[in-house]
Formats: C-alpha cells, sequence, structure tokens
C-alpha cells in the first residue's frame, strides 16, 4: 500500500511488471494489448502497474517476473561499473521498486543486487557532490534515479552549508525564543 501522501511512493507504485495470469479472467482484456476479446486466459503475459500487480499476486491471480530494469544484463553493467550505469531511464524509483517486488517475486538476488549497487553507486554520488559544482554535476545527474538525486541534493546543500559555516558564518546562533537577554548586573 502506498504512503497516501508521498508522490514518489505513488509514482513507484505506477511502474509496470510482467506478470503471467495463473487464472482466466473475464472482463479485463483491455489490460492485454494483444488480447482479440475482453477476457484473458490462463498464462497470459501482461504488464501491470505495480499497484494492481501486487493486489492481483496477493489473490493468487498472477505470478510477478522480474522487471526489465533487474535483467541480468543490467546486473553485469552495474558490476562492470556502477557508476556509468543510467538507472533513470530503466525504473526512477530503481530501490524502492526493488525493495518493493523482492519479496514477491522467485529471484533470491535482488536484495543483495540492491545493496551492492547502492553501496557502490553512493561512493560516488557523494563524492561528485562534494567534489564537483552544480553545473559540472548536471551530465552525471540525468544517471541517478530519484532516491539517488534526492542524496545528490542533500549532499551538495550540507557541503554548501558547511564551506559557508567555515569561512566565518555565524558560529552560533542564539535561539529565537530566547530573544535578546539583558546583561547581569
Amino acid at each position: 500500500m502506498a504512503k497516501y501522501y508521498d508522490i514518489d511512493d505513488i509514482l513507484t507504485e505506477e511502474e509496470f511488471i510482467p506478470v503471467v495470469f495463473q487464472k482466466a479472467a473475464t472482463g479485463v482484456g483491455l489490460l492485454d494489448p494483444s488480447a482479440e476479446t475482453n477476457n484473458i486466459e490462463q498464462g497470459a503475459k501482461v504488464e501491470l502497474p505495480f499497484w494492481l500487480a501486487h493486489e492481483l499476486h496477493s489473490r493468487l491471480a498472477v505470478v510477478m517476473n522480474i522487471p526489465p530494469c533487474f535483467n541480468q544484463m543490467t546486473r553485469k553493467e552495474i558490476q562492470a561499473d556502477p557508476g556509468s550505469v543510467d538507472l533513470r531511464n530503466r525504473c526512477q524509483y530503481f530501490y524502492e521498486l526493488g525493495c518493493k517486488i523482492a519479496p514477491m517475486v522467485g529471484d533470491r538476488t535482488i536484495g543483495s543486487f540492491l545493496l551492492y549497487a547502492f553501496k557502490n553507486r553512493y561512493k560516488e554520488v557523494l563524492s561528485k557532490a562534494h567534489t564537483a559544482t552544480y553545473v559540472a554535476a548536471s551530465k552525471p545527474l540525468t544517471l541517478l534515479t530519484k532516491e539517488e538525486t534526492h542524496l545528490c541534493d542533500a549532499a551538495q546543500s550540507s557541503m554548501t552549508a558547511f564551506k559557508k559555516w567555515r569561512m566565518g558564518g555565524s558560529r552560533f546562533e542564539m535561539p529565537s525564543v530566547l530573544g535578546k537577554r539583558k546583561p547581569s548586573e
């Protein structure tokens, strides 16, 4: 179930997942673009949004397959050079979707693959965020997923705040609740 007000979670659940129908379904032929009737036969392969695939999976009507963004080719590319793989084009919410489908598909290696990808890409995201200016970093930002973009933005803002503090910004700030204090006599 989506976090009701979280737009990123809603968009994650809109990602398409390949499924295979385990039961015939009547009146839902529009889900299958290749269907000639309004029915879907048992064994039909269809791509559905995650929220629908999850619901049908919980009712044992479909079996979820691994989405293309987690296929062997993607895994090999990430193992070769994690920072250069364009995960945004494959799935903007790569990590979120991976965490949601991991318990539902038959592949038990998705969790360790997500951890490997995140750890290795995280190092590169932080190093680029701390060393490059925003303009120079805009090219690598196009390769990042939404989660990684949020991390990069947070890293850049913390580095900016640190540099401001280091260059003589206010070291201590008086809390506004205290107001101005009278000198003690």
